[in-house]
């Protein structure tokens, strides 16, 4: 595994530190808009799409990206 440097640690926490993170009233965070994006689709793909997240630790999202990648290098 990869380890930061001294200076990539440093701007990671200068980003975090001035990140506003306040949320906006009627927007939801990225978890609120992934449950909206699958609740969208049909059970069987939200299904299979929560089954690959979970196996493989990573965000909905992440799994939907590499679907859509998938089809885009198969389609060329």
């Amino acid at each position: 595994m990869a380890r930061m440097t001294e200076e990539e640690a440093n701007a990671l926490d200068e980003e975090i530190t001035n990140t506003d993170i306040t949320l906006k009233h009627g927007e939801g965070g990225i978890f609120t808009r992934q449950r909206i994006l699958l609740d969208a689709l049909d059970r069987a793909s939200a299904d299979y799409i929560m089954t690959r997240a979970i196996a493989t630790n990573k965000l909905p999202l992440q799994i939907l990206g590499e679907v859509v990648h998938e089809k885009i290098v198969a389609s060329m």
